[in-house]
């Protein structure tokens, strides 16, 4: 095993992704993360050496990919501390919360409450659901866009579930989640968290957190696109109604009747992306290769670099708290009036450095802060100081513009 430690590891991290030989300096992994070529191998593996069909075909080639897709389950679990019946297969958050937001059996005037930060996901399935007679409270931030609890503790009565973001993609701020979860719990109400930014980065043990569902994609985690996992709570998962449904989900039927799965097969309706599940599973067992706590250390780490130096640049303002260990690797910042899409291209064009800018799926936050968006560095174990430093030299070349 080795650990994320001196330069040299980084250095042997970064031959496992081929991309990299191209001279780029990629600093958007928060949107989607490099995949390193075991996970491509893994995949191929499916393609190559077996590709059939899971759980229907008795044949060699079936049975192959039925014993491999299991253990992609088994692994999944123990990256989570959870077991394999608690693990549903989606392609992405956005699908995991849509099914805890459809399956839950939410009525006219049950209560949910989400925070101002909500990604687009968190946040569309329960306005739909306001449509409909839930109620959907927010609660707001503090003024540096650290989580309020205060006014959490005011809101979480009559509540029926709390759906938060974990770490929020806008800054990087992560929320207290084991104590949400224990007040939530003591007033009765469930705890959905939205893991897609903090599940890549920080070692998450479900059973310790007691959380009763938590939703992350695979793309954000060196797994494959059109990959997802939804953890619950096995009880919990037996009591929530199917979502799709179809082929794979049900024993048997007959014209009029159905005789449903039983958890987690009762919500992987049709035939999965196998060669991505292969590959999520490969991807798990790289990250706790390499120490999830040894990832965290190393983001803060490059985050304290960047923001030391920003800092000393007037006119730049780093949106959520200036401490970098508030932030784990997300860098979100503004320059004055400047368009952050042109800092982007300008980054881009000069200097092949790859950031994101926008609203980064938050456009709400945005707009009650009167912003058009910012340009966001999200870091992740294939970046260096030097690439920090190169960061930072066009930074100050765009700012002398």
């Amino acid at each position: 095993m080795f650990n994320l430690v001196v330069e040299m590891n980084t250095q042997k991290i970064r031959k496992d992704f081929p991309v990299l030989e191209k001279g780029i300096i990629y600093m958007d992994s928060a949107c989607v993360s490099l995949k390193p070529q075991q996970v491509v191998k893994a995949m191929n593996c499916y393609y190559n050496e077996f590709p059939a069909c899971a759980g229907r075909s008795m044949h060699k080639l079936g049975e192959k990919v039925t014993e491999e897709v299991s253990k992609a389950r088994k692994i999944i679990a123990k990256f989570f501390n959870a077991k394999p019946n608690e693990i549903v297969f989606t392609k992405n958050t956005t699908e995991s919360i849509n099914l805890v937001a459809n399956s839950l059996g939410l009525k006219k005037g049950d209560k949910v409450i989400t925070t101002d930060k909500e990604h687009n996901s968190n946040l569309l399935p329960w306005q739909n659901l306001a449509k409909r007679g839930i109620i959907h409270e927010i609660i707001k931030s503090n003024e540096d866009n650290t989580f309020n609890m205060d006014k959490f503790k005011e809101k979480i009565k009559g509540a029926k579930l709390v759906s938060m973001v974990h770490t929020s993609n806008l800054d990087g701020v992560t929320i207290p989640a084991e104590e949400i979860i224990k007040i939530a719990h003591e007033h009765g109400a469930l705890v959905l968290l939205d893991a897609a930014q903090s599940v890549p980065h920080k070692e998450i043990n479900v059973k310790k957190l007691d959380v009763d569902f938590l939703a992350c994609s695979g793309h954000k985690m060196l797994g494959p696109s059109g990959t997802g996992i939804l953890y619950g709570k096995y009880h919990l998962l037996e009591k929530l109604e199917p979502f799709l449904i179809g082929g794979d989900t049900v024993i048997d039927t007959t014209y009029t009747t159905a005789e449903f799965e039983k958890p987690p097969e009762k919500f992987e309706a049709g035939l999965q992306n196998y060669a991505g599940i292969i590959g999520l599973a490969e991807a798990a067992r790289y990250l706790m290769k390499i120490g999830r706590k040894n990832i965290s250390k190393h983001e803060t780490e490059l985050n304290k670099k960047i923001t030391n130096e920003l800092l000393k640049i007037d006119g730049i303002k780093i949106i959520g708290p200036e401490d970098p260990e508030l932030r784990s690797g997300i860098i979100s910042f503004n320059y004055k009036d400047a368009d952050p899409h042109e800092i982007a291209l300008l980054l881009d064009s000069s200097a092949d450095i790859m950031v994101r800018s926008g609203a980064h799926c938050v456009h709400s936050w945005f707009n009650a802060h009167n912003l058009k968006g910012s340009a966001r560095v999200s870091l992740y174990i294939y970046n260096t100081e030097e690439e920090c430093d190169k960061l930072i030299e066009e930074i100050n070349k765009i700012v002398e513009l």
